[in-house]
């Protein structure tokens, strides 16, 4: 059986990123691109539909404490919703909040360039987790990090 090019694997939040994931910045639309043209026609940036779904995109830069490669560490979440989807935690520090992703798939991809290249995914998300009172998982990471300093 062949796995096609593009497939898109379901995966569990917690096993994807057993740390958590805090959210830097905020969501924005992902636009297709502009050209120097267009803009100086004045046309409106198109906001990209995901081909697979027929949902808008949305993007958002997250970091992932449990990468060991800070290289690695950041990179950019597609979220595939009708509406910008709002995160459900506040922030702990000034534009960064720990989030936990709902509807989670991962698609590999080769990265890097010449021979340094390496394994790596295209996550996407339809949305946020609603976190229970106790902050969830992505919440207490940062106190067992803080803990274990201790």
């Amino acid at each position: 059986m062949a796995i096609s090019r593009g497939h898109r694997f379901p995966i569990e939040f917690d096993d994807a990123f057993p740390q958590g994931l805090v959210m830097v910045g905020e969501i924005s639309p992902d636009n297709e691109y502009q050209s120097r043209e267009d803009r100086a026609a004045g046309r409106p940036a198109r906001q990209r539909v995901d081909e697979a779904t027929g949902k808008r995109q949305w993007k958002a830069t997250v970091t992932d404490p449990s990468e060991p490669n800070a290289k690695r560490a950041s990179f950019e979440v597609t979220f595939l919703a009708d509406v910008q989807p709002v995160p459900t935690t506040s922030e702990v520090l000034p534009g960064m909040r720990p989030v936990e992703l709902e509807g989670l798939t991962a698609e590999p991809r080769v990265a890097g360039n010449g021979e340094f290249k390496y394994q790596s995914f295209v996550f996407r998300a339809t949305g946020f987790k609603a976190v229970n009172s106790g902050g969830g998982r992505a919440g207490k990471a940062p106190a067992e990090q803080s803990a274990k300093a201790a």
